[in-house]
């Protein structure tokens, strides 16, 4: 299946992630902010392990969602990206960002629905 790093800042919505989205076979790793989900992808990139989805928030301490989707693409241009967001209005951020956001995914979402999604964001379908 495909390596994961989902950045969340709750943890209990981390954890959920994280164990879904393994209990569906996936390899996965959770971190709290978006510069620690660029230094992952970075140490992942240079151990020849690269991730093939990235899950992140948009809003996050440090460094927020968009602006860690802009920097980890320009790294990695073929990492498929994902978008969280429990504030409708935060979609608008990512608005113009289609060439590299695959989906957003509106909270809260259910299991089944962040399994189909993510399935979906892999296979090469957008939503």
């Amino acid at each position: 299946m495909a390596r994961i790093l989902v950045a969340e800042d709750e943890p209990d919505v981390r954890t959920f992630v994280v164990r879904a989205l393994g209990g569906a076979g996936h390899e996965v790793s959770g971190v709290g902010d978006g510069s620690d989900a660029l230094e992952a992808l970075t140490r992942a990139r240079e151990a020849n392990r690269p991730h093939d989805l990235l899950l992140t928030d948009i809003l996050m301490p440090v460094m927020d969602g968009v602006s860690l989707a802009l920097l980890a693409s320009r790294d990695a241009p073929a990492l498929r990206i994902m978008l969280m967001t429990g504030y409708s209005g935060q979609r608008e951020r990512a608005h113009g960002l289609d060439a590299i956001i695959h989906d957003i995914l509106l909270k809260p979402f259910t299991l089944d629905e962040l399994v189909t999604r993510v399935a979906a964001v892999l296979e090469g379908k957008t939503a």
